[in-house]
């Protein structure tokens, strides 16, 4: 493969949700910059890939990009990849991006799964205008932020945590109570499950459920209604 950097895209639960593109790429490249090696490990023992793996995450990011541009101009080529789905959206990888473009080395993406375009397929929501805002602040900026959102005329999409989705919707339960939203848990694994309804009415069932995973949140429009 060319000196270049690949910015490939990864499964978001379901290993079966990678293309064939992705994979001869992680087979091809000179080594693999991932979020964590023994996600990507995982993926790769799957299918059966050996090539190369480094960490690049949001801690070591900075200190890292050198080396890897370094060895890109030196003629080899890079696959980057996240823990789950698309790298740089709402993952590392924005930065490396970044620096590599201002040296000149080529950037190459190969899409795939995406949680926010996945959750925003199944909302039932207008998909031809949204805004992402990825993990909204936890402390500061945080209650701004919503009170924001809520005057929003576009879809909204949110990622959370399991530790914070009761939080979030007490939020919405208090700055936009009428809207309706949709809660998505563990997209293409085996336990894939959507909630629909008013804030309140999703408080009411979801905490007894809640046990695990990463949670996509999306708010419909503002004065919207449901055909």
């Amino acid at each position: 493969m060319q000196p270049t950097l690949y910015i490939v895209s990864t499964p978001i639960g379901n290993l079966k949700d990678i293309t064939l593109r992705a994979l001869e790429a992680l087979k091809e490249v000179d080594f693999i910059a991932c979020e964590d090696t023994r996600v990507t490990a995982f993926l790769l023992n799957h299918y059966e890939i050996k090539s190369e793996l480094i960490s690049l995450n949001a801690v070591n990011e900075n200190s890292k990009i050198d080396y890897v541009l370094g060895r890109i101009k030196n003629g080899e080529s890079c696959a980057l990849v996240s823990d789950a789905g698309t790298p740089g959206i709402s993952d590392p990888g924005a930065r490396l991006i970044s620096a590599a473009i201002r040296t000149d080395i080529p950037v190459s993406t190969i899409p795939g799964a995406s949680a926010a375009i996945a959750a925003l397929t199944i909302s039932g929501f207008p998909t031809d205008s949204f805004v992402f805002e990825g993990f909204i602040p936890q402390k500061k900026g945080r209650q701004k932020m919503l009170k924001e959102l809520a005057e929003e005329k576009r879809t909204i999409i949110i990622y959370e945590s399991t530790y914070r989705i009761e939080k979030l919707l007490n939020e919405l339960n208090e700055y936009m109570p009428e809207r309706l939203i949709v809660v998505c848990r563990e997209l293409t694994k085996k336990f894939e499950e959507a909630w629909r309804g008013k804030p309140a009415e999703i408080i009411a069932t979801l905490p007894e459920k809640v046990t695990k995973g990463e949670f996509t949140v999306l708010i419909s429009p503002l004065n919207w209604k449901e055909k």
